[in-house]
């Protein structure tokens, strides 16, 4: 049951390209999203108000009345957006395994040597920063 919960936090291919849209502008008419969005064909007015309103109920969007129409405006930041997605998929394919996952990334040679390299200077990094986080605690 879990899961099913956080799959709600991730966005459908269509809610992602509208809150892009929204990310990169800022607050927006719905007519506004219409026009930015990409794509091989125009989705309708209606479609993309609907969309904006579903968002809007799941808590990813404020909107705001501006005149005649509403504005709409992202709740939930990129950065966030792209946690919900890794964890997502860390749940999905790989049972909650980070190593599992960057196991996969080097089999599949996404993952070479100096990336592994840049990645332990982070990961020495941030444990440096939890360390010293931790002993300004005590």
């Amino acid at each position: 049951m879990g899961g099913k919960r956080k799959s709600r936090k991730q966005l459908t291919p269509l809610e992602l390209q509208i809150m892009t849209v929204l990310w990169d502008l800022g607050p927006s008419s719905v007519h506004l999203v219409q026009q930015k969005l990409s794509g091989s064909h125009r989705l309708a007015y209606t479609t993309v108000q609907t969309m904006l309103n579903v968002l809007h109920r799941k808590g990813r969007v404020k909107r705001t009345l501006r005149g005649r129409a509403f504005e709409y405006q992202p709740l939930i930041t990129r950065d966030r957006a792209a946690r919900n997605a890794i964890h997502d998929m860390i749940d999905r394919l790989f049972g909650g395994s980070v190593e599992h996952l960057l196991m996969n990334l080097i089999k599949s040679k996404r993952l070479h040597r100096d990336k592994l390299e840049k990645l332990g200077e982070l990961i020495d990094a941030h444990q440096l920063r939890e360390k010293e986080g931790r002993h300004g605690n005590d």
